[in-house]
């Protein structure tokens, strides 16, 4: 292998973290190879989740996934800067801050909306097309429900309330499945009513979704109107103005806000690059990904221009992910003196959702639509996840489409969505905290520390090897217990372990008990202390020890694992100190099992 070669990947979409995190994983091992991303900003933004942002499903901070914890532990250099052109003759990329020396170079720089030269659209047009235009397309939609019920004009009013999305593609839709739910609470919130909303598709082709079968776009489409969405096919636009768009048949449609997702080209700043460009400007590539006269720059994703079969290869995810591994193999194939490998996509297939409980999917030839379909999606989206920043960003990703919801939004309703305040739990915590201590005491006063008495084990529990039950387990028998005996597993159990150490297990018992009475008085560790509770009470049912009053422990403690210590106890304080202490060390930034 050569000495002291230098990788930059110039972006953090899609295909530049994929990229990153493979070179680091196939040249890790090589320290005279040195890989550097650069981005402008500190995160990968999940672009696939940006009109749920615009239509105030999720929060902006749920589509941020900052690369110091994608990349901790890496050896991966992340730097802050802007690009604005290559020094070819140098092998230099220069940003604003300073040039990057690179043998490899490889372009990720993804795409922009493109206004295909229809006057107005970017000057009045909205968009979801980066994180910063969704927010301010969410913040301008509610500015219109603000104004709008204040508004006395009955004209004004209602292209206030008018809505359009110019492209009916995944972008186009989707945002208007997640319009069509936004408006009911925004509704409410300003008191306005619902007929006066008025959403649209308009669309210059003749049919909405066209990447999928046309079975799927017409459920697609049937759903949307069902939901009061108008849908407008072959009515291309061809004015935006501030009050009103035109369509090709001459149609004026008033209203102020223009959501426009008609398509996207190459990043505009590859014109300084110096490299060959074909349509939208996006750069020319071969087969190996590589750019036209220029075998040391690759480039990958929306930015890539490739026809397969008479067909530029489709600006989507799964394109930028493949592509990203075409381009690593090959960098790694010439530093290695291998053979390099063309681009060969295989898609899986498109989802779509259309608001946060319907979606339509062609899956490998499989159709899917409503709840099916809208599952999968959120199990892909995991799965991609996972692979970049572990089970922290799946975790976080569940937590922000299914608990932290608003207004039931999610593909389960506000069924486990809703937030209970902690401090209703307070005096539950104490009262089973104490009940399991006063246990514990009165054991202790019986003598289940004394090692001539055992306790634990009874006629019941084991074979005839423990047959000599003692007084006490006399007395558990008078109960009426759950179970007659126990189960053989359990018997065996008994028999293989606790007989022999039956003093040590009773002691164990006794203690486990005070401990966790005392750790849900103070609220220490109240996971731990209700899972720990939940144990001892099936293990006293297995024992056939306990009778159907120990089932008020095990739905307790449930309801206490919801963070009940967080309220007037001890976790309020250490929960934070151990969670910053961890996050901290070297294997959570390695293994990405961070604790949100």
């Amino acid at each position: 292998m050569g000495n002291n070669k230098k990788i930059v990947i110039i972006g953090a979409g899609y295909g530049g973290l994929h990229a990153a995190k493979l070179l680091n994983k196939k040249l890790k091992n090589n320290p005279d190879i040195e890989v550097t991303l650069i981005d402008k900003k500190p995160y990968h933004t999940l672009l696939t989740d940006l009109h749920e942002v615009a239509g105030s499903r999720i929060e902006p901070d749920s589509v941020r996934i900052y690369l110091h914890k994608v990349f901790a532990g890496k050896r991966v250099n992340i730097i802050l800067d802007e690009i604005e052109k290559i020094d070819h003759e140098k092998q230099q990329v220069i940003g604003k801050k300073g040039a990057y020396q690179y043998d490899y170079l490889i372009l990720g720089i993804g795409s922009e909306p493109c206004d295909f030269g229809i006057p107005g659209v970017f000057e009045y047009g909205f968009n979801v097309g980066s994180l910063e235009a969704a927010i301010r397309t969410r913040e301008h939609i509610e500015e219109m429900f603000r104004k709008a019920s204040v508004e006395k004009d009955p004209d004004e009013k209602k292209k206030m309330l008018t809505f359009v999305i110019a492209g009916a593609g995944f972008t186009g839709i989707e945002t208007a499945g997640e319009l069509m739910e936004w408006t009911k609470s925004l509704c409410d919130k300003y008191n306005l009513d619902r007929s006066e909303i008025k959403i649209m598709v308009v669309e210059a082709l003749n049919t909405i979704l066209p990447n999928l079968n046309a079975k799927l776009a017409i459920k697609a489409q049937r759903f949307l109107n069902k939901k009061g969405v108008e849908v407008l096919t072959n009515s291309p636009i061809v004015e935006v103005a501030r009050d009103y768009v035109v369509l090709k048949d001459g149609r004026k449609i008033e209203t102020k806000t223009l959501i426009w997702t008609c398509g996207v080209q190459g990043n505009k700043c590859v014109e300084n690059f110096g490299l060959e460009l074909n349509r939208r400007c996006r750069v020319q590539t071969n087969e190996y990904m590589q750019a036209v006269g220029k075998e040391n720059i690759y480039v990958i994703g929306d930015l890539a221009y490739y026809e397969i079969d008479g067909k530029p290869i489709p600006q989507v995810v799964e394109t930028a992910l493949q592509s990203a591994e075409t381009a690593v193999h090959n960098i790694v194939a010439d530093i290695k003196g291998e053979e390099k490998k063309p681009f060969k996509p295989k898609y899986h297939g498109f989802m779509v959702s259309i608001g946060s409980r319907y979606a339509v999917a062609e899956l490998m030839g499989v159709s899917l639509t409503g709840f099916l379909a809208m599952a999968i999606k959120h199990l892909v989206n995991m799965h991609y996840l996972f692979g970049v920043a572990g089970i922290d960003a799946v975790l976080s990703y569940i937590y922000h489409e299914f608990f932290e919801v608003k207004n039931n939004r999610s593909i389960l309703g506000g069924h486990i969505a809703a937030h209970v305040p902690t401090f209703w739990l307070v005096l539950l915590r104490i009262y089973v905290g104490a009940l399991w201590l006063i246990e514990g005491i009165n054991k202790i006063q019986q003598g289940w520390l004394d090692p001539s008495k055992i306790f634990i084990i009874t006629a019941s529990d084991v074979s005839g090897a423990t047959a000599n039950a003692t007084s006490g387990a006399t007395a558990v028998q008078t109960l009426q217990p759950l179970l007659k005996e126990p189960p053989a597993f359990y018997k065996w159990f008994m028999d293989t372990f606790v007989v022999p150490h039956a003093f040590l297990f009773q002691v164990m018992v006794v203690l486990a008990e005070v401990a966790i009475g005392l750790a849900l008085i103070a609220g220490l560790f109240t996971f731990l202390a209700s899972a720990g509770s939940i144990f001892l009470a099936l293990n006293f049912i297995l024992s056939a020890m306990a009778d159907k009053s120990i089932l008020w422990y095990i739905f307790a403690a449930i309801a206490l694992m919801g963070g009940a210590g967080r309220s007037f106890g001890l976790d309020y304080y250490v929960i934070p100190w151990i969670k910053n202490w961890w996050k901290k060390t070297t294997f959570a930034r390695k293994t990405y099992l961070y604790i949100s």
